[in-house]
């Protein structure tokens, strides 16, 4: 059984800062995650391998949810949609090794990646419209959505701590009180759920945050469109 997520003994302190075993798992799994991009990315071939086979793979299906999503480039959200996804992916499978508690099951972590996600949205958005045509946004359709604007900028961002902190918890709450009741193999099919459970999960937050950056920078203007033009317009 896990114990109350609002509520972390530290394991150890930094100097003045204490260090949860929230953290120990993402550091592992940010180490991981890295170690393996680095195995797989050192030796890029033009007849590719299992392992490059799967990451360009990967890298295609995150290239065409992004330019599904966002009617953009995928290029320059690439690195941070698909990081995204593979650290919340691994986080939530990351409960089915015994004694380890999911980091994304910590209000803490999912308050840090919707952050993360918060800041990419302003920041892609200004880099793509500039300061005075972002805020701009918030005038849309009319000044006196303003208030409004600014408040549903916040509450999505809490809606992304909720979603994937109540979905991932309470699988591992289930998880835990089937295993403590019937023993080891009772609960197999449930982990199994919980394989599902993470994967959507992780698919919902990326695609989400893609949504939210694809809002902020705006529809993709195409250089050629004024060339497709039919010439009787003229």
């Amino acid at each position: 059984m896990m114990e109350n997520p609002l509520s972390i003994e530290p394991l150890f302190h930094l100097g003045p800062v204490p260090v949860t075993a929230p953290v120990v798992v993402t550091w592992v799994i940010m180490a991981v995650l890295a170690a393996l991009a680095w195995a797989t990315t050192r030796r890029l071939t033009l007849r590719p391998g299992k392992a490059q086979t799967v990451l360009e793979l990967m890298v295609t299906t995150i290239d065409a949810q992004v330019a599904d999503t966002m009617r953009r480039d995928p290029a320059p959200f690439r690195a941070l949609i698909g990081t995204i996804f593979l650290f919340v992916l691994a986080a939530n499978w990351s409960s089915l090794i015994p004694g380890v508690e999911p980091p994304t099951a910590h209000v803490e972590t999912d308050a840090a990646l919707a952050l993360i996600v918060f800041a990419a949205t302003i920041a892609y958005g200004i880099r793509a419209r500039g300061m005075s045509g972002y805020l701009a946004t918030f005038a849309e359709p009319s000044w006196v959505m303003i208030p409004l604007n600014v408040i549903e900028q916040i509450t999505r961002t809490f809606s992304l701590i909720v979603r994937l902190f109540g979905n991932v918890m309470s699988g591992v709450f289930v998880v835990g009180i089937v295993l403590s009741l019937a023993g080891l193999l009772v609960p197999i099919p449930l982990m199994a759920l919980d394989l599902l459970t993470g994967a959507v999960q992780a698919y919902i937050f990326a695609v989400l945050a893609t949504v939210f950056i694809g809002a902020a920078v705006g529809e993709t203007r195409d250089p050629a469109a004024n060339d497709r033009k039919d010439p009787s317009d003229d």
